[in-house]
Parts: C-alpha cells; sequence; structure tokens
C-alpha cells in the first residue's frame, strides 16, 4: 500500500471554511456524515427501557439488567478491542462493529422473549467497546497536530446535534399505544449504521488506520497494556478521565434526573429542556471554544474545565434550596448549561492527548483505555448517586461531585509535570507515516 504524509495546517481563529478546507479528504468525508449517523441513536437512547418495560412487557428490575448489558460486553470487549486495532487496523474492527450494531437493532427492534434482547444488547454493547478506540485511531490517522484537536470538538458537536435531533423525531414519533413505531425507530438506527458501512467500503477503504511497517522488515515491538500503564502520563491520564465520568457523564442519565425530580422538585418536562439546553450550548459554542484554546496546554484547559464543573453542581446544589418553585428550575436549566460548556473544554483535550501520548502501532490500545476509563465511570456514577440519594443524602452527593472536580484539577497539575510539551498541545507533532 501506498504511504501519505498529512500535513499539519493551523486553522486561524473563527473560520469554520478555513478549518474544513484544511481537512484532508479522508477527514471531511469521516465527519460530514457524523451527525447523521448518531441521529439513529438519538432515535433510540431514551426509550430502549421504555420499550423494554412498556412495550414488550418485561419487569423494570429485569428491564434495567438488560440495559446495563450494553455497559458491560461494552467495558469486557474494550481492551480486546484496542489490541485488534493495533494489529489489524481501525477500519476492519470498526466495520465489524457497525455489523453488529446493526444486527442488534434489527433484532431488538423484533425481540418478545429477554433472551432475544439479551442477544440484541450484547451486539450493541460489543460495537460499543470496540468502536471507540478503533474510530478514535482512525481519526488520529487521518489528521494531525492541532487539527486533531479541532477535529475532536466539532465531531463532538456533531454527535450531540445528531442525538439531539434523534431524541426529538423520537419523541414525536414513537408511542407505546403504538408498539409498530418502535419497531420503526429500531430499525431506523439499525439504517443509520448503513451510513458509515458504505463510507468505510467505499471512499475510505484505503484508510486503514494502522502504522506502516518498519522499513527494515522488522515487526512492530508488542507492547501489553500494563507496559503502557507504567507510564505516569498515562496513569495520570486515565485516573483523570475516570474520575471525570464518574462526575460528568455518569450522573447525566441518573443522578442529575434523580436530585432534579427528588431534592429540586422539577417536572420532567423541564429535565427534558435542561438536556435540550445542554445540546443547544455544545452545538452553538464548540467552535469558537476550540478556537480560543488551541494552542494553550491542554492540562490547563481542564483546571478550567473542572473550575466551570465545579459551579455547574453549585448551581444544581442551589436549586434544591426552594424545590418546586422558579429558582429551581433556574437552576436545572444553568446546571446544564454551564455543564455543556465544560463539556466543550474536555472533549478536544482528552482524546487528542490520548492520541498523542501513543505511537502509531500502539493507538488502538491508548484509546482502549481512555474508552475503558469512561465507561467504568460511567457505570460507577449512577450507582453512587442511586445510593446517595435513595437515602436522602442530597447535600453530600453535591458535595462529593465539588470535590471530584477539584481532584481532576490536582491530577492536571500532577499530568502537566508528566506529559511533553508536545502532547499536552504546545508543539504541533511532526506526523509519522501511515499505511493508507
Amino acid at each position: 500500500m501506498g504511504r501519505s504524509r498529512h500535513v499539519v495546517r493551523r486553522v486561524p481563529a473563527g473560520e469554520v471554511r478555513t478549518f474544513w478546507a484544511a481537512l484532508p479528504t479522508e477527514g471531511r468525508w469521516l465527519l460530514s456524515t457524523v451527525a447523521i449517523q448518531t441521529l439513529g441513536r438519538g432515535l433510540t437512547l431514551p426509550f430502549t427501557l421504555i420499550y423494554l418495560h412498556e412495550v414488550r412487557g418485561f419487569d423494570l428490575g429485569l428491564s434495567g439488567t438488560l440495559m446495563a448489558l450494553i455497559a458491560i460486553v461494552g467495558l469486557l470487549v474494550t481492551g480486546p478491542g484496542g489490541a485488534l486495532v493495533d494489529r489489524y487496523g481501525a477500519r476492519v474492527i470498526l466495520l465489524l462493529g457497525i455489523v453488529a450494531m446493526i444486527a442488534g437493532n434489527v433484532l431488538l427492534a423484533f425481540a418478545t422473549t429477554p433472551a432475544a434482547a439479551a442477544v440484541a444488547l450484547i451486539l450493541i454493547g460489543l460495537n460499543f467497546g470496540v468502536s471507540w478506540p478503533a474510530f478514535n485511531a482512525l481519526i488520529a490517522a487521518v489528521v494531525d497536530g492541532d487539527l486533531r484537536q479541532q477535529y475532536f470538538g466539532i465531531n463532538f458537536a456533531l454527535v450531540n446535534l445528531g442525538i439531539g435531533v434523534g431524541g426529538v423525531i423520537g419523541g414525536l414519533f414513537a408511542d407505546v399505544d403504538r408498539p409498530g413505531t418502535f419497531t420503526v425507530i429500531f430499525l431506523g438506527d439499525a439504517a443509520s449504521g448503513l451510513i458509515p458501512l458504505a463510507l468505510l467500503l467505499g471512499p475510505l477503504r484505503h484508510v486503514h488506520g494502522r502504522a506502516a511497517q518498519p522499513e527494515d522488515g522488522s515487526a512492530h515491538p508488542t507492547v501489553g497494556y500494563l507496559q503502557i500503564l507504567r507510564e505516569p502520563a498515562v496513569r495520570w491520564l486515565t485516573a483523570l478521565t475516570f474520575v471525570a465520568m464518574f462526575i460528568g457523564y455518569g450522573q447525566l442519565e441518573a443522578g442529575f434526573p434523580g436530585f432534579s425530580r427528588q431534592v429540586a422538585e422539577v417536572s420532567t418536562r423541564t429535565i427534558g429542556l435542561a438536556f435540550a439546553v445542554n445540546t443547544a450550548v455544545i452545538v452553538l459554542l464548540q467552535f469558537t471554544v476550540l478556537t480560543k484554546i488551541s494552542g494553550h496546554r491542554r492540562t490547563r484547559v481542564m483546571i478550567v474545565m473542572a473550575v466551570i464543573w465545579a459551579g455547574a453542581w453549585g448551581l444544581l446544589g442551589f436549586s434544591g434550596t426552594t424545590p418546586g418553585g422558579a429558582t429551581a428550575v433556574i437552576g436545572v436549566l444553568g446546571f446544564m448549561a454551564v455543564f455543556a460548556l465544560g463539556e466543550t473544554l474536555l472533549q478536544p483535550t482528552v482524546p487528542a492527548m490520548s492520541n498523542d501520548l501513543a505511537s502509531d502501532h500502539t493507538r488502538g490500545r491508548y484509546n482502549a483505555l481512555s474508552a475503558g476509563a469512561f465507561q467504568g465511570g460511567a457505570i460507577a456514577g449512577p450507582v453512587v448517586a442511586g445510593f446517595l440519594l435513595e437515602h436522602d443524602l442530597g447535600a453530600v452527593y453535591v458535595g462529593l461531585m465539588v470535590l471530584g472536580c477539584a481532584a481532576i484539577g490536582v491530577m492536571a497539575l500532577a499530568l502537566e509535570r508528566q506529559v511533553s510539551e508536545t502532547a499536552n498541545g504546545r508543539i504541533t507533532p511532526t506526523p509519522a507515516p501511515l499505511e493508507t
């Protein structure tokens, strides 16, 4: 296969068209369809539990257990998935994940027994576990340097846009009194997978996402996860990612709604509006934030993010001081808006640093470690939140979240002492040749 060197081009602040022009053709293909791909996920994400319980008639406890299979399977296969990415290339593993997702959604659309639903959700979890390291590795194989950080940020905004729009469409269309509507949205989610499938088999079929073999014919050295974790920078970044997910995304689907209902006593409509506010802030501000943080140390950006998130949790705690009133509503909506601002700082920096720490032949495993930390925090977060809120410990809950923000700041400072200036976003790295 031919080898190509992608030239790193810096993007002037505020010029979206310049950013687009700076992308290689493969990067444009990947980015142009992100929102459409994730729209399918948005169709089903908020409604899977409702579908299992109210449409298929499974007990609520069983439905929750089935839903947990996605995260559990995803966590179990992330490690092997990252190693396979390094061995066979990101494109091949991503193709396998997409096929599993399509099959899982089709099966779930017609699943009438818990066993069939379990198989479907295991397939979806398989995709969730292997696609994250594979997709991030594919991006890193296509885009380099500061442009890579901006790419991760724009990709995150488009993912939120697709999921948000999909959620609105799914909410308007799905009806528990018409079970067929749920079959349609799950088939729609499956159909959305045909878009990346076509891209990887067509315009992107030459982008393997694996390192070129050394010119002397020798093989790349085998590097295991334990060896990677011996690097202090990797340990600090992995720990920081876990805590950020624990106090961040791990709370959005459980802790935040639970606190909002039980402590702040706001309506479900307010909670739904809060998620819409979150999506809007990310979509509207992400590119502006990217231009502001370009060239700054990523560890300092993480510290700013931690301060912003601490403020967001303070707003949510404030909403509980006057339950059911206008102040509670403002606090809940304000939390999601401020939290979203912090997200625009986190999402470009962590994956960009992880990929800059990695070499071309270990990128799958580095991304798998990041994904595993994310999934671990997302699993642990709801468990802790449920325990504290069930025991009426709302103040302790908010205090723990603020303490977590402080821990992120401390870990970011420790990480700064261990990470190179290049990986910290201060110096644009020289791209290595990749086999495309």
